[in-house]
């Protein structure tokens, strides 16, 4: 969790204290979770993570436990937001525009939903999916 007002640690965070009803808490982990969902809806996005992230993410699948934040690391101080991003891109999408698209779409749910300034999104493309390419269950995509 991070905090806005005093640091309390890398929890949470409370928002501005803006009402005498009390505060809002939120966990780190609930940020990374935003920053995961939001890129499902990114073009050219194949997977997020490395390759044990999404082997473990494969797992995680097929017990219908679907890890959201994967491949996504976030550092809250304060009201500030640093987001690491590891993905796969789609073959023959421009990697650049991937990663943009991916930055902008992280900041925009950040921001929106979560209320929190991001600082910066650092991605790292670690691998490209070609369209007849196997996933790593080692099935075939079907068109």
């Amino acid at each position: 969790m991070t905090s806005i007002t005093p640091d309390i640690g890398s929890h949470g965070t409370d928002l501005p204290a803006g009402t005498p009803r009390g505060t809002t808490v939120i966990n780190d982990a609930v940020v990374a979770k935003v920053a995961g969902l939001a890129l499902r809806e990114v073009t050219g996005v194949h997977a997020v993570g490395g390759g044990a992230a999404r082997a473990l993410g494969a797992i995680r699948e097929a017990i219908s436990s679907t890890d959201h934040s994967q491949g996504v690391s976030v550092t809250v101080t304060g009201p500030l937001v640093a987001v690491e991003l590891s993905i796969v891109a789609e073959y023959p999408l421009p990697l650049q525009q991937v990663a943009d698209d991916a930055r902008t779409a992280i900041i925009n749910a950040i921001e929106t939903l979560v209320g929190l300034e991001v600082t910066e999104v650092n991605v790292t493309i670690n691998d490209v999916h070609l369209p007849d390419e196997a996933d790593d269950t080692g099935e075939v995509p079907h068109p």
